[in-house]
């Protein structure tokens, strides 16, 4: 076996891997958000809200969707109750978004519901190990 199939077949086991933890996780929050009667984008529209009130076409960037389903979706969201819809007040052509006062008390709930979740994945690592895979998730996904 030479370097490169060693260094292939390590590849292989992350990418399997990785995307084992990602049906684990989506499986989770595809859960949580059921149980909250909201759809998996709307669980993630309100986890991108929840520290920050971004324009439309950030939240369109966020998100990777096109600005007509973002509409559409906080048009649904603003229905519920969900989210408010403000002027920008720097730029009178952009609209920001930003989570209502049931919305931010839902959050909470929410995250609450994961963590209990996947605490039995983080719970059999150590504190330690815990810390390292933060950083190196972390340096994995800056860009």
């Amino acid at each position: 076996m030479t370097s490169t199939d060693r260094a292939d077949g390590h590849l292989s086991e992350l990418r399997d891997a990785l995307v084992r933890m990602s049906f684990t996780l989506m499986a989770v929050l595809t859960e949580v958000a059921a149980e909250h009667d909201l759809s998996l984008t709307q669980l993630r529209v309100l986890g991108i809200l929840r520290d920050r009130e971004p324009t439309m076409a950030d939240l369109a960037t966020f998100t990777g969707l096109e600005r007509s389903t973002i509409s559409g979706l906080i048009d649904r969201a603003a229905q519920r109750g969900l989210v408010t819809r403000t002027a920008d007040p720097h730029d009178g052509r952009s609209v920001r978004v930003g989570l209502t006062e049931s919305a931010h008390r839902l959050v909470p709930e929410i995250t609450a519901a994961i963590s209990d979740r996947i605490t039995p994945l983080t719970g059999r690592l150590s504190i330690g190990e815990q810390k390292r895979l933060i950083a190196l998730l972390t340096k994995a996904l800056d860009s």
